[in-house]
């Protein structure tokens, strides 16, 4: 327990100390006046008796001296996404302003309480979670509480950005010559994905999903033939639109995704280029099923291999703003007024077709491939709560291990005591 001690001065004044026991031996500091004693004593219980974290004796909370080559986090942050050649222009775009509006918010706290801007060098995992926090909690309005500054993000967006902020430090890491020897974005700890229900998962049984279909084609035969693939192949809408005739294999079965629609950049000519698929393992074969490759035979019937295999009335690709407000919200629309329980998008079409697969007993990394996840573990936190399908079986074979009796030949039961 640290206590002060009053010590008087041959000149009248009076110093208050501090003591305390360390590791066996007494530790002691001065102070002027009895509050700034009280602080520091405080300080010094809350650290389990020891020295205060950046305290030097005599001289308080001392900073280190700045690391050469230092320089103000966003500058290196900028500097790091306009370096990335990896990532097309709109990605590039997506993290600028990431940097700008969120990333500009992470703070250092220096050791004495004082808030400062950000640098490579002086960022803390205390202060990386202190963003996190921020992240969470959003910016209320203070003259209008039911409003806000900054809005709560929700736990993906905070990953997607809590992961960019880990590259621009191990950036630093990896900097010659080295600007930290530590990455502070290490350990984080992130919200769960499943705190919230912002865009929650919309699941179709067939049913309801055939009730959808019925009034996708009254209104356009081409809008649900594009629907039924999207739910019968679980690619994503910018990979189902961009597939031409040539992408078809009707010997083996197959389709092959090999591009996707992208945004372009602001100040482009067109809103939107193909090219590469979301990811690596997003180039994949998807293979067909008999009545599939009925559809596409219809679709390819006349068309050039450069064909886009699912075309507008007009013979165009589909754009998602025209499906969804011509075709798709209309005939949800329909469904709803008739019973339909649910509001899906278009996006949830994907989903259902991995609950489906789920369902009937797919196995998780055979729905990865198919549906082109990068991870197995995305598969996983995505869809693992709908894998049901199996709980017979388990608790079969659970019963069985733990219920058989393996008797040895020539070994019989004996009751009683040896």
């Amino acid at each position: 327990m640290a206590s002060i001690v009053k010590r008087p001065r041959k000149s009248g004044e009076t110093t208050y100390q501090v003591k305390w026991r360390q590791d066996g031996a007494w530790q002691t500091e001065g102070f002027d006046d009895p509050d700034s004693a009280e602080k520091f004593r405080k300080l010094v219980e809350a650290h389990d008796g020891q020295w205060p974290h950046g305290w030097i004796k005599g001289e308080g909370f001392v900073e280190p001296d700045p690391v050469p080559g230092d320089m103000p986090l966003m500058t290196w942050a900028r500097r790091y996404v306009d370096r990335l050649v990896e990532v097309d222009e709109r990605t590039q775009e997506d993290y600028r302003r990431d940097v700008e509006q969120h990333l500009s918010l992470l703070k250092h706290t220096e050791v004495s309480g004082r808030v400062v801007d950000a640098t490579v060098c002086n960022v803390t995992k205390d202060d990386v979670q202190d963003w996190v926090r921020a992240e969470v909690k959003g910016e209320p309005d203070p003259g209008d509480p039911e409003k806000w500054l900054r809005r709560p993000a929700n736990p993906k967006s905070i990953r997607n950005r809590h992961g960019l902020l880990f590259c621009i430090m191990q950036a630093a890491v990896d900097a010659e010559p080295q600007l930290r020897t530590t990455n502070p974005c290490k350990g984080t700890r992130l919200p769960r994905l499943d705190d919230h229900i912002e865009e929650e998962m919309c699941f179709l049984e067939h049913e309801e999903y055939a009730r959808i279909a019925a009034e996708l084609r009254a209104i356009d035969p081409a809008a649900a033939d594009l629907a039924d693939w999207l739910v019968g192949t679980g690619m994503r809408w910018g990979e189902a639109t961009a597939l031409r005739v040539s992408d078809i294999n009707l010997t083996r079965g197959t389709a092959s995704v090999q591009r996707a629609w992208k945004k372009s950049p602001k100040g482009s000519a067109s809103a939107f280029f193909l090219g590469p698929p979301k990811t690596r393992k997003a180039r994949r074969l998807v293979a067909l099923s008999p009545a599939q490759l009925d559809v596409v035979r219809r679709l390819m019937s006349g068309q050039k291999p450069e064909a886009f295999l699912f075309r507008t009335p007009g013979g165009k690709s589909w754009r998602h703003a025209n499906f969804y407000n011509r075709k798709w919200r209309p005939a949800v629309d329909a469904a709803i007024d008739k019973g339909l329980p649910k509001r899906p998008r278009i996006h949830d079409l994907r989903h259902t077709h991995v609950s489906w697969l789920i369902a009937a007993n797919i196995p998780l990394p055979a729905i990865q491939a198919r549906v082109g996840h990068e991870s197995i573990s995305t598969t996983v936190d995505r869809y693992g709560h709908l894998v049901r399908g199996l709980d017979d079986e388990i608790t079969a074979a659970i019963e069985g291990a733990l219920g058989a009796r393996v008797i040895s030949p020539g070994l019989r039961a004996v009751s009683g005591g040896a």
